[in-house]
Parts: structure tokens; C-alpha cells; sequence
């Protein structure tokens, strides 16, 4: 806690890139099925895991998110 008039506590970064993983993914794959592809979907590019193993294993979101991003064939503009 910080005393008054002290700035608030800054934002995790990790925790922002993870938001913005988990948000991009529903985009892709809808609100019912995003969860499900990246628990399921293996991926050599990962190293054969899938995008939760990858995240678990500490491999950055922006590169999960890349390699997600590659193997649904997105386009530029999601990328």
C-alpha cells in the first residue's frame, strides 16, 4: 500500500501481455472455443505444445501469440 498522495503501484507487464493473449485468442477462436483450442492444438513451432503448455512453460504471450497467429492463418491485421 502506498501512503497518500504516493502513485499507485505499477501494472505487471506480464499480466497485461497475458490479458491481451487470452483477449486476441477470443477474438480469433470466439468466447466458447478459445480456451479449448489452446489447451488442445499442438504446435511444432512451440516446441510441441500447445498455447496454455507454451504460457505455463513461461514462453512470452507475444511469441504464443505469434505462432497461434501463423497456425490459424490469420490476417495482417490480427497479427
Amino acid at each position: 500500500m502506498g501512503s497518500p498522495g504516493s502513485s499507485p503501484a505499477p501494472c505487471d507487464p506480464d499480466r497485461v501481455r497475458h490479458t491481451e493473449f487470452w483477449s486476441r485468442m477470443e477474438d480469433a477462436l470466439g468466447p466458447t472455443y478459445h480456451r479449448a483450442w489452446a489447451s488442445q492444438f499442438v504446435m511444432a513451432e512451440l516446441g510441441g505444445r500447445t498455447a496454455q503448455e507454451a504460457l505455463d512453460a513461461g514462453v512470452p504471450p507475444k511469441q504464443v501469440w505469434a505462432a497461434v497467429w501463423r497456425a490459424l492463418e490469420l490476417p495482417a491485421s490480427e497479427r
